[in-house]
């Protein structure tokens, strides 16, 4: 490799120092929980999306001990030529009756999910409108496809109806909406009461992201259109949040969309299956899931203890109803500041700057966990408050 190029990739970086945007990454050594050891201490985890705290559940652990003996390590193929297990069709079909919908397909992660969703859909001949703060695997997926693409306001219906109408007076075949059922920097739900009601007045099809909401939100943890009591048309989502933290995305909808995905999704058709250990446990998550609400009430009880905690100390905060908490810096070198001062005080959160986040909206995304205590969190506002004013955060 030439010394000009590595200069050039060594001048980005550089800068990206520069500007405190550059992203450090801790080693755990211990599972996954509301309580971690990093670098031989125990700390406060603030920040993992273990909604349920199931990502070091014995019951998962075991239900993956149980998958390797019978089933194997990996399955060394995709699912079309020799990497479809019986149990990758039992938890499709799991997952289809959990969210209401007629079938499912599995993906690595939700990032492929997403990837692969819209080009087989969708053609130059139809159109998309996506919410501008969608996750970046709706907006990569979306430039994979043909379809004339809109963008609207987040959560701004009169913009939406908009590129609705502009859609249509442009001869658009079908359209689509596609949005976040929670967008994960803010901790803010879609609209889709009113999301739904346009589509169906302009004949729109709606999907939703609802990585942020299955497993919690909503009766039995269906999602967010079981939140507002709506119907959406399609839903992605993963195994790698509230469903166990492990990994593996899918999407539930109509037979004739599964089945035309299982044909032409190109992550689905060029990616390994996921392992069976994997689609056990997520058997299992999806059994403890519909059987959680204690879980869940704990999870909530735990947001609320939370946010109050914070705005008695004096935090801006993002307003909402969501397990997700922003903690509102501004700075990007300030909330890396913050971040590693929190540590410090045994506390384990991380900074978000851009370009996860615009500019000038740095922060620290906090979420709440079922496995958190009181005392925990107590413990975890007395070291917030304690970096707060040795940052200057709070005078």
């Amino acid at each position: 490799m030439s010394n000009a190029f590595l200069s050039h990739i060594t001048g980005i970086l550089e800068e990206i120092e520069a500007e405190g945007l550059y992203k450090e990454e801790r080693e755990i050594s211990s599972p996954q929980g509301g309580v971690i050891e990093v670098n031989g201490r125990e700390v406060i985890n603030l920040c993992a999306n273990n909604y349920l705290g199931l990502a070091n559940h014995p019951a998962l652990e075991e239900a993956a001990r149980r998958a390797l003996e019978p089933r194997g390590y990996g399955m060394a193929s995709v699912r079309f030529i020799c990497g479809t297990q019986d149990i990758h069709r039992e938890l499709e079909r799991r997952l289809a009756q959990f969210l209401g919908k007629d079938d499912s397909i599995l993906f690595a992660a939700c990032f492929d999910a997403n990837g692969g969703l819209f080009e087989p859909l969708l053609g130059p001949e139809d159109a998309i409108i996506s919410d501008a703060l969608n996750h970046a695997s709706i907006i990569d997926g979306i430039r994979l496809c043909k379809a004339k693409r809109y963008r609207y306001a987040n959560s701004d219906m009169t913009d939406l109806e908009d590129k609705l109408k502009e859609a249509r007076a442009g001869g658009a075949r079908h359209v689509m909406i596609a949005t976040d059922g929670v967008f994960s920097m803010d901790g803010y739900l879609a609209n889709l009461p009113e999301i739904t009601a346009l589509a169906q007045q302009y004949d729109a099809v709606v999907m939703v992201d609802d990585c942020h909401a299955t497993g919690f939100m909503g009766p039995k943890g269906e999602g967010t259109p079981a939140h507002f009591g709506v119907d959406v048309d399609i839903l992605t989502g993963t195994l790698g949040k509230a469903l166990g933290g492990g990994i593996g995305g899918y999407i539930a909808g109509p037979q004739p969309v599964i089945d035309l995905l299982r044909q032409r999704a190109r992550p689905y058709l060029f990616s390994n299956s996921l392992p069976p250990a994997v689609v056990m446990s997520g058997l299992e998550a999806i059994r403890l899931v519909e059987e959680g609400d204690d879980l869940r009430r704990h999870l909530f009880d735990n947001a609320d203890y939370w946010r109050s905690g914070l705005e008695a100390l004096g935090f801006e905060l993002l307003p909402g109803e969501h397990p997700i908490i922003p903690v509102m810096l501004g700075d990007a070198k300030l909330a890396q500041a913050m971040a590693a001062k929190l540590f410090e005080e045994g506390v384990y959160v991380a900074g978000f700057f851009f370009p996860v986040v615009p500019r000038g909206q740095a922060r620290i995304r906090t979420q709440m966990n079922a496995a958190l205590t009181h005392e925990q969190l107590d413990r975890a506002l007395a070291a917030f408050d304690r970096a707060g004013r040795a940052t200057g955060v709070l005078s």
